[in-house]
């Protein structure tokens, strides 16, 4: 045998071996892309199109136009990665007060101590601060329009608002758009001149929307979710710090988080697997409380003291269209005053809410209920005192359930009180808080959207 025939011989045996090691390597990494498939995301569900309509009906969908001219259509997400579906609120800040020309000027003043080395030496006269923040769900939304420092908010019912633009936190993080032609783009708050929104149209791919149980000492709320009043989808991804390192899990990866202590998160994995995860926001103290749309209350913000544990489980479809959210009706009922006189009317409640799709907002054990109008039966106030801190209000629905809801945020001693323009009137009559005994709403038909329910 010459040299070269044995040379030749060896360098295909390499070369042999090569083929092989290589083999051996694509195989692992075939095997870790679908091992890591199986971690961090949802099998694939092949749907018609039909049931694709169906699923998609409840993310945001609209027209977004720049003060360049330019028109981007599709699905919406504000700021990049928070609110994504009909049922979530937009917020901003009220201003100005239209409904103070209806009270006698004098009603709207408080006298205030004014001490010194803590003696009362004479009382001060201010004028009720009339400034109310702004929440009302993106369904019940036509049209959000900057205007120089203001944005004017338009509901379908046709009313609209004027708000702060530099107190609306959710038009100053821009919004994203998932246009068929330009593909996924990001507009900033100053390129935006109007968005309109509009019926979801049929969407190519949308990601699954969270749903789960969310357990706390108080009761359990089950409905669609946001972690953090930011993660909504089972693509958004929960980060944290273990044992192991910095990890980044995929939402839909993620059967149940337990909280584990004021500054921790124990996260189980679909495989088993559980991490106690900490260092970040979303996983400690620093939690902004977790959203479920719960059927019973509209939604409800369970608060991170009280949360104790959240278990996913899969919804029909993403929630109401923009279609299932009727124009709100002016709130209509009977105030009753502590000195006996039952006024019967249309409402103004606080000096602020007037509509049935309006929330009537309140805490209660670590717990923030908003209440949409048309849900609420009555509110009755404590006898004695009124509804002071450390007191409670009882609130019934209309599906019969009585919550006790403490004196704060709508109920509380910052209410401007009740207009109610009886009989028709186009004058109104005005009630302080403080005389408020109770109050009892009309029924308002079919008001708002059912909400999907858990399959299995």
């Amino acid at each position: 045998m010459t040299r070269a025939r044995i040379a030749g011989g060896t360098a295909a045996l390499l070369l042999v071996a090569l083929l092989v090691a290589l083999g051996l390597v694509a195989a692992r990494l075939l095997r870790n892309v679908h091992s890591d498939a199986d971690v961090n995301a949802s099998p694939a569900i092949p749907r018609s199109p039909a049931t694709l309509v169906e699923a998609h009906r409840g993310f945001l969908y609209g027209r977004v136009t720049t003060h360049g001219g330019a028109a981007y259509e599709g699905r919406l997400r504000f700021g990049g990665d928070e609110e994504a579906f009909w049922g979530d609120y937009f917020n901003g800040f009220k201003e100005e007060n239209p409904w103070a020309a209806d009270v006698p000027a004098e009603r709207l003043t408080e006298s205030r101590p004014v001490t010194v080395l803590g003696v009362e030496i004479t009382r001060r006269k201010n004028r009720l601060n009339l400034g109310r923040p702004f929440m009302a769900r993106f369904g019940d939304l036509r049209r959000i329009e900057p205007s120089g420092r203001e944005l004017l908010v338009t509901l379908k019912s046709g009313t609209g608002f004027v708000l702060n633009r530099f107190d609306a936190d959710d038009f100053a993080d821009g919004v994203r758009v998932w246009d068929a032609r330009h593909g996924v783009v990001d507009l900033s708050e100053r390129r935006i001149r109007a968005i309109e929104f509009l019926p979801t149209a049929d969407l190519e791919a949308a990601p699954d929307r969270l749903h789960g149980t969310v357990r706390t000492a108080h009761g359990s709320f089950t409905g669609f979710v946001q972690w953090d009043r930011q993660y909504s989808v089972g693509a958004d991804e929960l980060q944290g710090r273990s044992v192991d390192g910095e990890l980044s899990l995929r939402f839909d990866a993620i059967p149940a988080i337990a909280r584990d202590s004021e500054d921790s998160a124990r996260v189980t994995l679909r495989d088993g697997r559980e991490f106690v995860l900490s260092g970040t926001r979303a996983v400690g103290r620093g939690n902004r409380g977790v959203y479920v749309d719960d059927r019973r209350y509209g939604r409800v913000l369970v608060l991170w003291a009280a949360f104790e544990r959240l278990d996913f489980s899969a919804a029909d479809g993403s929630g109401p269209a923009y279609e299932d959210f009727p124009p709100g009706e002016p709130l209509s009922g009977a105030v009753t005053t502590r000195a006996g006189h039952r006024l019967a009317g249309r409402i103004v409640f606080d000096l602020d809410e007037s509509e049935t799709t309006e929330t009537l907002d309140a805490p209660a054990g670590g717990i923030d209920y908003t209440i949409p109008f048309g849900l609420v039966a009555s509110v009755v106030l404590p006898a004695q005192k009124g509804c002071a801190p450390g007191r409670h209000a009882g609130v019934t629905l209309h599906s019969g359930e009585k919550l006790q809801l403490e004196c704060a945020g709508d109920l509380g001693e910052e209410n401007a009180g009740m207009l109610i323009f009886t009989d028709g009137s186009e004058s109104a009559e005005y009630v302080a808080w403080v005389d408020v005994e109770r109050i009892e709403f009309d029924r308002t038909p079919a008001m708002f959207p059912p909400l999907a329910a858990p399959r299995g």
